[in-house]
């Protein structure tokens, strides 16, 4: 490369058509002093687009000296560019067999003994049909395997695995693909990833005046996910603590719920209220709970319509419209606080602006109300739609989760990956607020980084870029590592911890990526050329008359006479003479 670097600056006709000036690229753009093939990143979209903003009124043509992988950025393949492209292809260009793990989809997080999805895309590269085996390491022992099978014609592979988490904390993997006969580089069978596993029961209790079907559909929606619990109760049979629960259902309340409801006001404890045909509506609204209804002595048959711009947690629309009615007593319900509408009374077909089923929030404190009986009828209606009770057990799930959540936010939050590449660059972002939780850039923030093994530490301090602090750590050794950022001068800490593998990144590749340099060629008018082929290169740029010298010319029009002063004069004399005459008396 620095021999066909010093051909092209070095040569006469060259540098009398063109201003030659190189640059060097990693993960960011510099002038180039000499060539050092050090940096551990590469981003060649940014490096095109920093040229071209860099030239942005003028005729620079760009000659790209790259094996084509890129290993952070945008994809340059697609990447618009004013100027024209050369690349020229360094590397080795013979392809050879090759099975790779090109992508690899997983959830950050996972409750405890529950199960979480893994998707695998494998990828194969080869004239002929080979077979292989696909398996999922933990701690170094097998927990999922599979054959696969690839051929030219069908040589791309979609693995789908449910994996269980069963143990708390941060739990490290590996996706493999067993080598295959004459396969060259092998760097790229393997990927590391991570899923952090949560163990947080939910206790529920469903507090009841009446017997009803809905009280079996609660605990089969909620229990569906094996991390929260149900206990059911006749109100006049419960002599347990309210407090021992994350939630509390208060399924058609009355009077009999005074002692309950009043407990759940000392508490501040997250309630989700569901009326129907045996309400006591003169009971609670007394209670001052935010919402009221005024009723007749009428029930009535209450359809849904979903609204799409609820906002307070993600909820698809999963057939509401279809469902049937529930019924309730007929009233105008009131909301005087805050609130939420993820579902609207829809009354013998008109739709109306009546919450069917909202959520509140006062000073971190939840609550929620579905105003009708019949959620038995919804399930099983779900069901005929889609056969499987998920979509509706997951609606429940998520009114639960939101419920039953006592969680502050964190004026302190902290944003950084897991798992990075041997050599890579470690970029974490913190973001802090004031106690009005508004962005605070008065603030001082430092990480603590620890090698769990070895004991060493580095401090670092972030830097205020926009609305949020970031810092950049390199050359970390692989292994393990807990970190600690800290607002100095305050006592506020967020601790976390990521892993260096040791695989690095420029490993995956084992060939020049021609094709996808010859379509940035292509795209830009450009035209590829390899390594040898300097003198081709010089002739194409010396030929092409699209690269023209561009004259500035400026003109610039000047009067011969200056008639300013010529009437400056003017007016003088004619000044001069008439004082001169009214002296004399001529005038």
């Amino acid at each position: 490369m620095t021999t066909f670097l010093a051909e092209i600056k070095n040569d006469k006709s060259i540098n009398e058509k063109f201003d030659v000036n190189s640059f060097s690229f990693g993960g960011d753009v510099k002038s180039l002093d000499s060539l050092s093939f050090i940096e551990n990143e590469t981003n060649v979209s940014k490096a095109i687009t920093a040229v071209n903003e860099l030239y942005e009124d003028k005729i620079a043509p760009i000659i790209l000296l790259s094996d084509g992988n890129q290993t952070i950025g945008n994809d340059y393949e697609f990447i618009n560019s004013k100027q024209k492209i050369y690349p020229i292809v360094f590397g080795d260009t013979v392809q050879y067999k090759d099975l790779k793990i090109s992508q690899l989809n997983v959830n950050k997080y996972s409750y405890i003994k529950n199960k979480f999805p893994i998707e695998v895309l494998l990828n194969y590269e080869g004239k002929e049909d080979v077979t292989s085996q696909f398996s999922i390491y933990k701690n170094g022992k097998t927990i999922f395997t599979k054959k696969i099978q690839f051929s030219t014609k069908e040589n791309s592979k979609t693995i789908a695995a449910n994996l269980t988490s069963n143990k708390e904390g941060l739990q490290y993997y590996t996706a493999s693909i067993r080598k295959i006969e004459g396969e060259k580089n092998t760097k790229n069978n393997t990927k590391n990833f991570s899923v952090e596993v949560i163990d947080e029961q939910t206790k529920v209790l469903v507090l009841t005046s009446v017997l009803h079907p809905d009280l079996g559909v609660l605990k089969k929606s909620i229990e569906s996910n094996k991390q929260r619990s149900v206990d059911v109760f006749l109100v006049g049979d419960f002599k347990n603590q309210t407090n021992d629960y994350q939630l509390i259902i208060l399924n058609q309340p009355n009077s009999k719920f005074n002692k309950i409801i009043n407990e759940i006001k000392t508490n501040n404890s997250n309630y989700f209220l569901i009326s129907g045909v045996n309400t006591d509506w003169s009971f609670i609204n007394k209670q001052q709970l935010g919402f009221s209804k005024k009723t007749i002595n009428q029930t009535e048959n209450y359809g849904a319509f979903f609204n799409d711009s609820f906002l307070t947690f993600l909820q698809k629309d999963i057939g509401f419209n279809q469902f049937p009615p529930l019924k309730d007593q007929f009233g105008e319900v009131a909301i005087s606080k805050e609130h939420q509408t993820l579902l609207y009374q829809n009354i013998n077909g008109l739709e109306t602006k009546q919450p069917l089923l909202a959520t509140l929030e006062e000073n971190n404190h939840k609550f929620g109300a579905l105003f009708g009986e019949g959620l038995w009828k919804w399930r099983a209606a779900s069901f005929l739609n889609s056969s499987s009770f998920q979509d509706f057990d997951a609606f429940i799930g998520n009114i639960v989760q939101y419920l039953a959540s006592n969680k502050k936010r964190n004026r302190l939050e902290v944003n950084a990956e897991s798992l990075y590449p041997a050599n890579s660059t470690i970029d974490i972002s913190a973001f802090y607020t004031d106690k009005n939780y508004l962005f605070d850039a008065r603030a001082a923030l430092e990480i603590t980084i620890t090698n769990k093994e070895t004991k060493k530490v580095i401090k670092r301090p972030f830097s205020l870029m926009h609305n949020s602090y970031q810092t950049e750590i390199e050359n970390l050794a692989s292994g393990n590592y807990s970190y600690k950022v800290t607002v100095i001068g305050q006592n506020i800490n967020k601790y976390g911890q990521f892993k260096i593998t040791e695989t690095q990144i420029e490993e995956q590749f084992t060939n020049a990526n021609s094709k996808k340099l010859l379509k940035l060629a292509d795209k830009t008018n450009g035209k590829l050329f390899f390594k040898n082929e300097v003198a081709q290169l010089k002739l194409a740029l010396l030929e092409d008359k699209t690269f023209y010298t561009t004259q500035k010319s400026i003109v610039k029009e000047q009067n011969l006479i200056d008639w300013k002063w010529i009437l400056f004069i003017v007016i003088g004399l004619f000044t001069v003479e008439w004082f001169v005459r009214k002296y004399y008396g001529k005038i």
